[in-house]
């Protein structure tokens, strides 16, 4: 069993930052399948960024430059730094691991609004 908490969201002006944080427990033994999808009103989920293995990352095209994925693995703990925020990135924030048929967390919602 694997539990995923995610926190740091809220409601931030245009052009502003926030930092997510996914703690991860149970039977972790890596953080190479972790990833960050959202969600989004009348919309459905999508990859917003990821660990690809090898230490690589990808990012979905809309968020490149933007949000940096990243992990601290002595806290099993997974961050989405998101920079330059747009009204088109509020969502609902779900970390993951192993996939759309893996473990999910709460998710955390974001708006981004001035």
């Amino acid at each position: 069993q694997v539990q995923l908490v995610e926190s740091g969201g809220g409601l931030v002006q245009p052009g502003g930052s926030l930092r997510l944080s996914c703690a991860a427990s149970g039977r972790i033994f890596s953080l190479d399948d972790m990833a960050w999808f959202r969600q989004a009103p009348g919309k459905k989920s999508a990859l917003v960024a990821s660990f690809q293995g090898g230490g690589s990352t990808k990012y979905a095209d809309s968020v490149k430059g933007r949000f940096t994925i990243s992990r601290d693995n002595a806290k099993s703990t997974v961050y989405l730094q998101m920079n330059t925020l747009k009204p088109e990135d509020t969502a609902v924030y779900y970390c993951n691991k192993g996939g759309p048929c893996g473990s999910w967390g709460q998710g955390t919602q974001v708006a981004v609004s001035s």
